[in-house]
């Protein structure tokens, strides 16, 4: 095992790092696009008709035969 350097950041990072240094705000933003999108509260019954209301998909729908059914 060799030794990991774990003091590189990409050039991405740098710079989305600059960008968030001099716009502090944009982190408000950002957990608010977050909330809005994605932080949502499961739940178990939609979750699990969701689940059962699935169709299965054959195989390889691309098959020439697929259509002849």
């Amino acid at each position: 095992m060799g030794v990991v350097d774990t003091g590189y950041v990409s050039d991405h990072t740098k710079w989305i790092n600059e960008q968030l240094e001099k716009n502090p705000e944009w982190v408000e933003d950002q957990k608010a696009g977050r909330a809005l999108w994605w932080d949502k509260k499961q739940d178990v019954d939609t979750t699990a008709r969701n689940a059962e209301s699935k169709v299965p998909q054959k195989p390889y729908p691309y098959d020439v035969n697929f259509f002849n059914e």
